[in-house]
């Protein structure tokens, strides 16, 4: 029973938020903690496929989401340098939605305050101690906060994470991302284009409000810090892409202040759950940007969670339950988010090799290359055989 249940969670961003609310929704009494001064609504596009829509429609936020997300048409598969089509997925089979980051937190900020959830600001979390004792943790103002069940959805560097299961040393993948938005055209067709190159590859779509989103991933041996928030140099952007098509290069002109960020595998966490705690999202299992399933898999999550511990006595049997139907789906995603970082970067003969048989299969049966997806898009979290 969660009528009434005073539960914590640390971190505003997605998993936090959408856990909230799932929480708040179910009677229980949830107050966020997070570092910043307010919910910042920064970062760039994501796309939410029909799995992570289905969610925040039992959240009750379908609406808001359809005011602010165009409805995704196709995506749209192109080699680089030539900008030659390479294949074209339909997704007029299912909702899919594009977003910027920024929208979807505000809408999840606002649904998480009409529940009653409450918000506490400039707490950041120095370590998390567990053990015989309901969860506690201390912030860098030296403040112990005690609470009956704690939820990290604190992200990569979980302190929730980190006292379950100890430090974790992400590894360099050798690629960097570039995230930027630019003005989009007025009749810009709800697409995904992925351009292919070796060694690099390039993904745009519109995000509505006039907004374009643009990721562009390269390898290199140089390493880059972990961090969302470092800007570079346009230039360095576009000598990347110099050898692009035009389409490409005409949107890097614009391009003025790109975020840039090196991209790290992290292992899926071993302990979910221990000691009246549990971690979510990111903090789990934190996936590379190659399946688009990040935000969605802590939509996912985030309701699971809520369920569970409104169905069980105790909150480690609902721990271990949200777990039990989580991990084996989550490290799927992953490794599968893995094998297409690499199988965009071709080049030479496999690329030619590869894009000739991507050609064929879509001219004789145009769902298949989407329909290996099912198993990610189809899912329904919300249906209590399904999670």
């Amino acid at each position: 029973m969660l009528v009434g249940r005073e539960i914590t969670v640390l971190g505003a961003g997605i998993a936090g938020l959408a856990v909230a609310r799932a929480l708040a929704l179910r009677g229980a009494q949830v107050t966020v903690y997070e570092q910043s001064d307010a919910i910042r609504e920064v970062g760039a596009g994501l796309q939410i496929s029909p799995n992570g829509v289905r969610v925040l429609r039992a959240l009750g936020l379908a609406e808001g989401l359809a005011a602010i997300a165009p409805r995704g048409k196709a995506i749209a598969l192109f080699d680089g340098p030539s900008g030659a089509p390479v294949a074209r997925m339909s997704l007029e089979q299912g909702e899919y939605r594009f977003v910027h980051r920024g929208a979807l937190i505000g809408l999840l900020a606002e649904g998480a305050r009409a529940a009653g959830v409450q918000f506490r600001f400039l707490q950041e979390v120095e370590r998390v101690v567990l053990g015989a004792h309901p969860p506690r943790f201390i912030t860098i103002q030296g403040a112990e906060v005690e609470s009956e069940v704690l939820i990290g959805a604190d992200g990569l560097h979980s302190k929730v994470r980190e006292a379950l299961n100890g430090a974790a040393m992400p590894f360099f993948t050798h690629q960097v991302a570039w995230r930027a938005t630019l003005p989009s055209e007025p009749d810009a067709a709800p697409v995904v284009q992925l351009f292919m190159g070796q060694g690099r590859h390039l993904v745009s779509y519109p995000l509505g409000g006039g907004l374009r989103n643009i990721v562009a991933v390269e390898e290199r041996r140089r390493w880059v810090e972990e961090n969302w928030n470092l800007q570079d140099d346009p230039i360095t952007l576009r000598t990347a892409f110099a050898g692009f098509c035009p389409r490409v290069r005409d949107w890097l002109d614009v391009v003025d202040e790109p975020m840039l960020w090196g991209l790290f595998r992290h292992p899926v966490a071993v302990r979910w759950q221990g000691h009246g705690a549990a971690i979510l999202g990111d903090a789990a299992h934190p996936t590379l940007p190659f399946l688009a399933q990040g935000a969605v898999m802590a939509l996912e999550d985030a309701w699971v969670m809520a369920e569970r511990l409104s169905r069980h006595e105790t909150a480690g049997a609902a721990f271990a339950s949200y777990k039990a139907a989580r991990a084996a789906r989550c490290a799927r995603i992953v490794e599968t988010a893995n094998a297409n970082a690499r199988n965009y970067h071709l080049g030479g003969v496999r690329r030619f090799v590869a894009h000739t048989g991507l050609r064929a299969l879509n001219a004789v049966a145009p769902g298949a290359l989407l329909n290996r997806y099912d198993w990610v898009h189809g899912f329904d979290a919300t249906d209590g055989a399904g999670s």
